[in-house]
């Protein structure tokens, strides 16, 4: 029986938090620094590391030294704001993910731009961290094409002999997640609830584009008989 490997993004794909990360990321910095305002800093499609990087950079704070500092206070902070800015599930992605989880060829992981504290602080606020037991996160790289790496590892290994490269699917919301899939030869799901528009989503070729994961009947359907 084929397994089929599901990576799924978190921000903008499962969950919506209105800037919960960003706003914890400012209070750390008063926190730490003493500055009340941060400068803009990208966020979509990015890895935790490169984002913090950047603000490191824009604020004259050193990245070595800094990092694990930085971190450690801003995953103490995460869940105050993403109680303030309401972050909540997705349209769809309960009932996928529990149609998903019952599946005996199915395994699902994250592929996530997240430190892995802070994802697994957002899945359990929003009540489905019990479906993911391995995956890819932002800790280590600034380039979310070796995080793709990652959660194919994470994937190899938890899977083991049942594992397929070529039955691997990443969900996403940003051309990013279409790129570091393309990277480790995956095949990709486009969803418009995040941080792509769907014009540039379309142009980065996606196999599946969605408007969200209510849409993804079907596709599960040729899932299950796919085994």
């Amino acid at each position: 029986m084929n397994t089929w490997t599901i990576l799924f993004d978190i921000d903008g794909t499962l969950t919506t938090s209105s800037g919960a990360g960003m706003a914890a990321m400012e209070v750390t910095v008063g926190q730490l620094f003493g500055l009340s305002t941060i400068p803009s800093v990208p966020v979509h499609g990015r890895t935790d590391k490169s984002i913090l990087h950047e603000l490191f950079a824009a604020i004259d704070v050193p990245h070595d030294g800094t990092f694990d500092q930085f971190s450690e206070r801003y995953c103490l902070n995460l869940p105050r704001s993403l109680e303030e800015r309401n972050a909540r599930l997705l349209p769809g992605v309960e009932s996928l993910l529990e149609k998903l989880a019952g599946l005996k060829h199915v395994e699902l992981g994250l592929l996530t731009g997240n430190l892995k504290q802070a994802a697994e602080i957002k899945l359990q606020h929003v009540g489905i961290d019990h479906f993911f037991s391995f995956g890819g996160y932002g800790d280590f790289h600034a380039d979310r094409n070796d995080v793709a790496v990652d959660a194919i590892e994470s994937a190899r290994k938890s899977i083991g002999d049942r594992f397929s490269a070529d039955h691997v699917w990443v969900i996403g919301d940003t051309v990013n997640d279409i790129r570091c899939a393309r990277h480790v030869g995956a095949k990709v799901m486009a969803v418009e609830t995040g941080g792509g528009n769907a014009a540039a989503l379309k142009s980065a070729g996606p196999d599946l584009q969605l408007g969200d994961l209510t849409f993804a009947a079907d596709w599960c359907q040729k899932l299950m008989a796919t085994q």
